[in-house]
């Protein structure tokens, strides 16, 4: 590691990853937006040069971010352990991986008409495959994972945005999904609840055709017996995952909601704990990935 790094270094750096074609130039234009010095494609041997550099501006460049992709030689050993000596020297070293599913990564790149960078001469798919195994490693040590699989570019670009926006750094920052089991989990969830032991509103014809945000819907799921306890004891389940997470230096959480379709009993649930995470003093940023999907 480069001599220097010391006491003019910048606050905190990002370092953005992840899968090809899963979002990680939207995801630096984003932070480049909000005044980001942002280098892309950047060897991970480099991170610590780039660092001393910047800490020599004397706080012209506060913060920067690094986009680092699968090509760089040795990638997945030089990242983990250049991150691990970034973190020992009190560096706020933070590592942002972009995931996607199989299947939109395919589309995403067949609508452009270009390989996979490790596709070689197989098929598309053996890219993908070959790049989730490199990668495997340093997404499992990310602070932050966002699945980008049923996202276009505006909405990824109003979620980094909502996580590295103006509010104050220590500020942990959470977003709230709901998803309906039959479209599948969310693959960057940290926490995930279960509502399908509640009484389905889809059974109420009234109800039937509102959503979870509706008044009706949401007198109708929170009155039912369970929901209050569950809202009480996840609720203190997130207090001592927020604190933990503030003692390891984590500043964001996904947690995912889910029901059978995605539009009731997810819904309202996932709208109360966001007012709840609201309440202890956290960012709070609600989605409802599968509202019109039915």
């Amino acid at each position: 590691m480069a001599e220097g790094l010391s006491a003019e270094l910048p606050p905190e750096i990002v370092i953005v990853t992840g899968m090809s074609g899963a979002g990680r130039s939207t995801a630096a234009r984003a932070l480049e937006d909000l005044d980001w010095f942002v280098v892309d494609n950047l060897p991970p041997g480099l991170l610590p040069t780039m660092i001393e550099l910047a800490g020599r501006t004397r706080g012209a460049v506060p913060r920067v971010s690094a986009v680092v992709d699968v090509r760089s030689m040795a990638f997945t050993e030089d990242l983990l352990s250049t991150v691990e000596a970034l973190r020992s020297r009190g560096i706020a070293a933070r590592v942002v991986f972009l995931e996607a599913s199989d299947e939109a990564l395919v589309r995403r790149f067949e609508s452009v008409r270009r390989p996979h960078p490790l596709q070689g001469e197989g098929r598309l798919t053996d890219g993908i495959a070959r790049e989730r195994e490199t990668l495997r490693a340093i997404r499992g040590e990310a602070d932050l994972v966002i699945d980008t699989s049923q996202s276009n570019v505006h909405q990824l670009k109003a979620k980094v945005i909502g996580f590295f926006g103006e509010a104050e750094e220590a500020k942990p920052r959470a977003n709230v999904v709901s998803f309906g089991f039959k479209h599948g989990l969310p693959v960057d969830a940290d926490l995930v609840l279960d509502c399908r032991f509640l009484p389905n509103p889809h059974w109420v014809p009234e109800l039937r055709p509102l959503n979870g945000r509706d008044g009706p819907v949401r007198e109708y799921v929170l009155a039912q017996n369970g929901a209050k306890e569950m809202l009480d004891a996840y609720t203190e389940v997130l207090r001592l995952l927020i604190e933990g997470y503030r003692r390891e230096g984590k500043h964001y959480m996904t947690l995912a909601v889910g029901c059978t379709g995605g539009k009731h009993r997810s819904v309202a649930m996932a709208e109360r704990f966001g007012e709840i995470l609201g309440e202890e003093g956290v960012e709070v940023h609600v989605v409802h990935r599968d509202v019109g999907r039915e």
